[in-house]
């Protein structure tokens, strides 16, 4: 029976649900194409070109099954690379065909070019862009109106649904102190649903003493990455992304800060491991918590017959390697529920690169 044509989904963005999906989807050979673009209306003639070399590696190494793959993974590649050469770009492009499903995903960090073959796609630069510039929520306020923003890196939209924007009842004056009350109480309502539904970092932007006054009483102080005072309610949404920038920078250095910080301590609670090979077993076997990896860590693998254990591989592009085992430990990871921070190279102790601790 011919294979139906994969299904294609428009571009998206970032987002940890997105991700999660994409992490979720196995189907061998799955085609991952990573590459660093420069921003702009479109594609450069460089990025372009480089494009080419890496779909025509995807489609000569796809020749090289020992079982063809059907001709529409080759045209949802194809189609991929038509679509690249035809949109704006940003800092970098992810393109990812499999015989069911395909679709694109800008990034606004720089990748290592390639081209990975799997049986999952490669994540890891999704990952680590969500960290760089993970998706999060704006909460412009006033002492009038609340307005929500949801954004990753520099773009930012109003969030959807009736909650917001917030306006303060201003109807009875006799009673304005205690409908200003009332008001932040109800953005701050109204916060925490979205939040519970969209878990996510969020800022405050917004002036005093409403801000002041709003923060003694949030009960959504759990992922507050920082505020920024200032009356920019009515300000350009590009304006908003530079304000809030620099928030969420120092916001993911205190990741990396707890995450280092979490590893000693699991250390002296033999709850820690380090090097690939053992996180990748305890993985596999305990109850991960968090897998702390540095940035410029790639592992090419052969994993073993039973799963448990890595054989390191200098032929990349052979169909029975990982191109990186990495990208598949913290794809389990995640579904198995823990968490995962990158850290800058040499950061990890012991010269591991990776290291990952466990549940009791």
């Amino acid at each position: 029976m011919p294979h139906a044509t994969p299904r294609p989904a428009p571009p998206t963005d970032l987002s940890s649900s997105g991700v999660l999906a994409l992490q979720q989807m196995s189907c061998y050979p799955s085609v991952s194409l990573l590459l660093t673009t420069t921003p702009g209306p479109r594609l450069s003639s460089t990025d372009a070109a480089t494009l080419d070399q890496l779909a025509a590696e995807a489609r000569a190494r796809l020749a090289q099954e020992e079982q063809q793959p059907a001709p529409e993974l080759f045209h949802a590649v194809d189609s991929l690379v038509d679509l690249a050469r035809r949109t704006p770009v940003r800092q970098a492009l992810a393109l990812f065909a499999s015989e069911d499903y395909w679709t694109r995903i800008d990034l606004d960090v720089p990748v290592e070019n390639r081209c990975v073959i799997d049986p999952t796609f490669a994540t890891r630069d999704l990952v680590r862009s969500l960290h760089r510039t993970p998706s999060h929520i704006v909460l412009l306020l006033s002492a009038h109106q609340a307005t929500l923003l949801h954004g990753c890196g520099r773009w930012l939209e109003p969030a959807g649904g009736p909650a917001f924007p917030v306006r303060r009842d201003e109807s009875s004056r006799r009673h304005r102190a205690k409908s200003g009350t009332a008001f932040l109480k109800a953005v701050d309502q109204a916060l925490g649903a979205h939040l519970r539904a969209h878990p996510s970092p969020w800022v405050i932007i917004g002036a005093e003493p409403a801000v002041a006054q709003f923060r003694r009483m949030t009960q959504n102080t759990t992922r507050l990455a920082g505020v920024v005072t200032g009356n920019h309610l009515n300000a350009p949404l590009s304006d908003v992304a530079d304000l809030t920038g620099p928030v969420i920078t120092s916001y993911l250095r205190s990741r990396q800060d707890e995450a280092l910080a979490l590893l000693e301590q699991r250390t002296g609670q033999d709850r820690a491991l380090y090097g690939i090979d053992t996180a990748w077993l305890a993985a596999r076997w305990e109850r991960p918590e968090m897998l702390i990896v540095e940035e410029g860590f790639f592992y090419p693998a052969r994993v073993s017959a039973d799963g448990d254990g890595l054989v390191p591989a200098a032929d990349a592009d052979h169909p029975d390697v990982l191109d990186d085992a990495v990208d598949e430990l913290i794809e389990t990871v995640l579904l198995r529920g823990g968490w995962v921070a990158l850290a800058a190279d040499g950061a990890i102790p012991q010269q591991a690169r990776i290291a990952l601790t466990t549940q009791r």
